[in-house]
Order: C-alpha cells, then sequence, then structure tokens
C-alpha cells in the first residue's frame, strides 16, 4: 500500500513554489513532475520565469487549478502560502522539510489539508543512485517513508 508520500504524486497538476530572489527554486522536483508529463507551475513572486517557463506571481495567478502543491520558499511565508493553497481549495499540500512552522501546521489541520511534511519530495520524484536515493533509504529503515 502507498504511504501518503507517495499517493501526492499520484495527483495529475502541481504548482511548485519558491523564492528564487532568497535561496534556490526547487527546480528537481519542478523538472522531474513535468518529466513524469504532470501538469506543473511554477510559482515564484521574485522572478518571471522558472527553467524558461512562466513563473506566476500566486497560485491565483494561475491558468488552471491545480491539485496538489509543493512549498519551499522562505520558512518564513510558509504559513502563507498554506493559507493561499486553502483559499483555492487545494487540499494537498507538501512542505518540504525545515520549511514548516507550528502556524502552517495548525492552519492545515483546521482547513482540512493533507499535510505532507518533513521530508524531502524529490526522493521521491527522482529515481537512480543520488543523496536523494540515499535519503530514501533511511527514511524507509526508520518507517518514515
Amino acid at each position: 500500500m502507498a504511504s501518503n508520500y507517495e499517493t501526492f504524486f499520484e495527483l495529475n497538476r502541481f504548482a511548485v513554489i519558491g523564492r528564487s530572489a532568497v535561496k534556490p527554486f526547487p527546480i528537481l522536483s519542478y523538472r522531474r513532475l513535468k518529466a513524469l508529463g504532470k501538469g506543473v507551475y511554477a510559482v515564484d513572486p521574485s522572478t518571471d520565469h522558472i527553467d524558461g517557463d512562466t513563473a506566476y506571481p500566486s497560485l491565483e495567478a494561475l491558468p488552471e487549478a491545480v491539485e496538489g502543491v509543493i512549498i519551499e520558499a522562505p520558512k518564513t511565508e510558509t504559513r502563507d502560502w498554506v493559507a493561499a493553497a486553502a483559499e483555492r481549495g487545494i487540499r494537498d499540500v507538501w512542505v518540504h522539510m525545515a520549511h514548516d512552522t507550528p502556524e502552517a501546521v495548525a492552519l492545515a489541520k483546521e482547513k482540512g489539508i493533507n499535510l505532507r511534511t518533513g521530508t524531502c519530495a524529490v526522493m521521491y520524484l527522482k529515481p537512480g543512485l543520488s543523496y536523494h536515493s540515499i535519503h530514501k533509504a533511511i527514511m524507509q529503515l526508520l518507517g518514515k517513508y
């Protein structure tokens, strides 16, 4: 049976949120979702383009609804992005490890969002041997995969 983390990637349309003016955009997740044939939009209020694609400043600006959101923006913005997802009716949100906050977690619970946090989305997306696959092996051993 697939874990809650694994079922996240059964969705079809995603927004990947970052702020490249502060830290590198989560390009590995973005590119891998595209490679899997998923609909994926870059959301980055600090730039107009990510990887040659249009970057949108907000979830509201997206040309179509998405089912899932990956947040890897600065931690100080996490709660606001969770709130934006809730306002758009998005019920599946992944907050990259070490980017969650108690306020974001509480808000997700209050709004009925299935929040995935505490780990890295890339370890579920990137096949082959890499530091992400090592992370995956460790998480599996710990029963946290």
